[in-house]
């Protein structure tokens, strides 16, 4: 019997990210999903050693690496669309949880247990969900940085608004992040030698 779900993954590669926006280069959520999980690590790892917390840092890489996956099957829902009211949050919440079980239906039942909990968190890990969710808007302004950066004003008003967005998450974590790490996303590789 084949098993699709490897396969599948390898399609985020294909799934583009900011289709409603003039981009100066394009975004997967592949490559999104790398930097997701890096940077969702690195909110755990500032938690733990900044915090005293005791968070499992590798468990939000892993969180990161498949937080769009089920994009393979929905596409990339443009944030105007997908957050427009409160109904259309609760259906599209609804679409993607469709999709998670779509996609854990193509592994073996011997390998379904190790990703169900990746796809469907259990309530203990609703903090490392929020790290992810702050490392996903955090990827975001990474992305509207660049773009400002390379003369392109499209991303000016979501550069503002993921800001806020992300002042607004009120985690610690992330504003350690952004007030340390973030200043040299606006560097150029000269400057940061």
């Amino acid at each position: 019997m084949s098993n699709h779900f490897y396969a599948m993954m390898s399609r985020m590669k294909y799934i583009e990210r900011w289709a409603l926006m003039r981009n100066s280069y394009p975004e997967n959520i592949s490559e999104h999903s790398l930097e997701v999980s890096m940077l969702a690590h690195a909110l755990a790892i500032l938690g733990n050693k900044r915090l005293g917390k005791s968070l499992n840092a590798e468990r939000a890489a892993l969180f990161g690496l498949y937080h769009d996956s089920t994009e393979i099957i929905t596409g990339d829902m443009p944030t105007p669309i997908k957050y427009y009211n409160p109904q259309m949050r609760e259906i599209f919440k609804d679409i993607e949880q469709t999709a998670a079980g779509k996609l854990l239906d193509f592994l073996p039942d011997d390998l379904k247990a190790e990703y169900e909990s990746i796809f469907f968190p259990k309530e203990e890990e609703a903090y490392l969900w929020k790290l992810v969710k702050a490392a996903d808007k955090l990827s975001a302004l990474v992305k509207c940085i660049e773009e400002e950066k390379a003369g392109n004003k499209e991303f000016s008003s979501a550069l503002k608004a993921t800001t806020i967005a992300l002042r607004d998450m009120k985690l610690e974590e992330v504003t350690i992040f952004m007030e340390q790490f973030l200043p040299s996303y606006y560097l150029t590789l000269d400057e940061l030698k």
